[in-house]
């Protein structure tokens, strides 16, 4: 990502005096432009940056702590999830953050009070500054950065940026999300096939279904919820539902998902319509009646676009950064003043679903290891509430696409051999979905492989998150008896490791602007889950019960051994490896495994 003037510190005092020589530190360093970035001219001096200084949270520290409390089946606390106002007021940073960085800008970067405002979430502190003000500041230097595809430009800070030594954690944002789990949409099929014979070549919502043993009525649909995030100009076709519909759940035809836009987000005419469509028709198809609404969380107008901040920001209002918080660099600004621009500031506006599963993601190399930290955790306190969080897991294995993989020095570049692991993927705090595939010439019946045509499944270890407790014996069950035999520095053996669980996401029959096409990626595999989940809350919520939430302690923990079908065939292969092997047992290419529906339901249905 590219440095903006928009950072985070901590509560640590910054009474500073004006004319004493203060101590800096490089508090954030970008490991690597972003692939397709360069530097062309310093910027102007007299330029005006929107500066925003991010409080730190208070108790994030406790966060994991406060999650598997709620959330890990052993816990007498299980699915006593959190109120958002307990959320709101249990991190919120606290007063002396407000005042100990107000004196840092005033008396260390000479800015008049009268300049310094606070946000109304009280979680920013944001200033106009000149590019002048900002590098004697944060003794960095400003560039514009040019983007080798359709000319656009970033105005950013070089490399690194630096900050009172005794100030902490610095954050930066980042609006080209890049959509590493984009689907691969194959020709026009002209022969429909709906039966169970032709599985290997061709998936629907029947095959899925024998796959997983997935059969369910909705029971509670009105106290249930789901929703699937897009990003404007990702649109769909209304009408294709009713071609999907006709063909594969002829009950559902008239079903539409309904939508929920932030920032301005609205159907595109024109725009993309594979992610979209293929997420829709698969989870509204999977829940398989109109009764149960399909929520669509579309983001970002056609103008401005948007970031996962933004989609933050508009489900949880203590997020929201709006008054200055976001970059304009980096992320999408509103209200949005361009013509046709949204002209409000979606902040909270959205209640989250219970499952929300999203189909995009970045290289972990491309952000700053902080900003990562800080979106994680805001998944963190959304799942404290009940909410689960669905991610792919990307569809280049064990790097990015078109071969880009990280050197030595972890830069990114094409043809590198060190793993490149995915964000949000890595975050614990959100479910990351893997992809398989039916064998050419097996049976539905049979066992299902790692994808192994078209593109592999994302998976590895996080370079910035650490091994959580929850997934410690499976992981080192994996690397131990299988070890993968790569050097020491060939990816993290210590990081969180993922993806969590996998499901089928390989030539899947969408409807796309009237006719059937085959359309692949882990982009399937995450509504397939989120769907069957979906059904788990329902079956729960009938019974008086809560959500799941936040699953990943509950399906690595011995409560659920046997709950996922084992895959032991496969890898991810980039970066001039085969990646890793799928083995018994969890491992980094499909996880735990794919969803045995009965199974996983009994298990939930006798926790509390």
């Amino acid at each position: 990502m590219l440095f903006s003037g928009f950072i985070a510190l901590g509560a640590a005092s910054l009474a500073l005096a004006a004319h004493t020589p203060v101590k800096r530190v490089a508090h954030e360093t970008r490991r690597s432009l972003p692939v397709g970035w360069t530097p062309v001219r310093r910027a102007e001096p007299d330029r005006i940056l929107p500066l925003s200084v991010g409080l730190v949270q208070s108790n994030l520290e406790n966060l994991e702590a406060y999650l598997l409390d709620v959330s890990h089946p052993d816990s007498p606390n299980y699915s006593q999830h959190w109120t958002p106002a307990k959320v709101a007021d249990t991190f919120k940073p606290s007063s002396e953050s407000v005042e100990s960085v107000r004196t840092w800008l005033v008396e260390d970067g000479r800015i008049g009070a009268e300049r310094i405002a606070l946000s109304k979430s009280g979680a920013w502190i944001m200033a106009n500054v000149t590019v002048t003000e900002a590098e004697k500041l944060l003794g960095t230097e400003y560039y514009v950065y040019e983007h080798e595809e359709g000319g656009r430009e970033h105005i950013a800070c070089h490399s690194s940026y630096y900050i009172p030594e005794h100030a902490t954690e610095i954050v930066s944002s980042a609006k080209d999300i890049g959509k590493v789990a984009g689907p691969q949409v194959g020709g026009v099929v002209h022969g429909i096939v709906n039966d169970l014979e032709n599985c290997d070549t061709t998936i629907t919502l029947a095959c899925l279904r024998v796959l997983y043993d997935f059969v369910y009525e909705p029971i509670a649909p009105e106290k249930n919820t789901i929703g699937i995030v897009e990003y404007t100009p990702e649109s769909h076709n209304a009408s294709d539902f009713d071609v999907f519909f006709a063909n594969y759940s002829k009950s559902q035809i008239g079903e539409r998902p309904k939508l929920f836009p932030i920032d301005g987000g609205s159907l595109v005419p024109g725009g993309d319509i594979g992610e979209s469509s293929l997420d829709l028709q698969y989870a509204a198809g999977l829940i398989g009646s109109k009764k149960q609404e399909v929520q669509l969380y579309q983001v970002g107008d056609d103008v401005e676009g948007a970031s996962f901040n933004n989609l933050l920001d508009g489900l949880d209002a203590a997020y929201c950064t709006f008054e200055g918080g976001d970059d304009p660099n980096e992320d999408g600004i509103y209200p949005d003043t361009a013509p046709g621009g949204y002209t409000k500031n979606d902040c909270g506006t959205v209640k989250p679903a219970f499952v929300i599963s999203t189909s995009y993601g970045t290289q972990e190399a491309s952000l700053t290891p902080a900003y990562a930290q800080r979106q994680c955790a805001e998944y963190g306190k959304i799942s404290l509430t009940g909410v689960t969080f669905i991610y792919s897991s990307g569809d280049a294995g064990v790097g990015g696409r078109q071969g880009v993989c990280l050197d030595e020095n972890g830069h990114q570049v094409r043809g590198g051999q060190v793993f490149s692991p995915t964000f949000p993927g890595g975050c614990p705090y959100v479910t990351t979905v893997g992809a398989t595939q039916v064998v050419p010439g097996n049976k539905v019946t049979e066992p299902e492989s790692a994808v192994f045509q078209l593109f592999p499944s994302g998976g590895g270890f996080s370079n910035v998150f650490p091994r959580p407790s929850f997934q410690q014996e499976a992981v080192t069950n994996y690397l131990e008896k299988f070890p993968p035999g790569y050097a020491p520095n060939i990816f993290n053996a210590s990081g969180r490791a993922h993806p969590d669980v996998a499901a089928n996401g390989l030539n899947f029959s969408v409807v796309l602007n009237g006719e059937f096409r085959l359309v692949s990626g882990t982009s399937a595999s995450a509504p397939t889950f989120a769907a069957i989940l979906s059904a788990v809350n329902d079956a729960r919520l009938a019974l008086g019960k809560r959500p799941v939430g936040w699953i990943n302690p509950a399906i690595y923990s011995s409560t659920f051994k046997g709950a996922f079908n084992d895959i032991t065939n496969g890898s991810n292969p980039n970066c001039g490896t085969q990646g890793f092997l799928a083995q018994p047992g969890w491992d980094p290419v499909t996880g735990l495994g794919t969803p045995n529906f009965p199974k996983m339901l009994a298990r939930w249905l006798l926790l509390p």
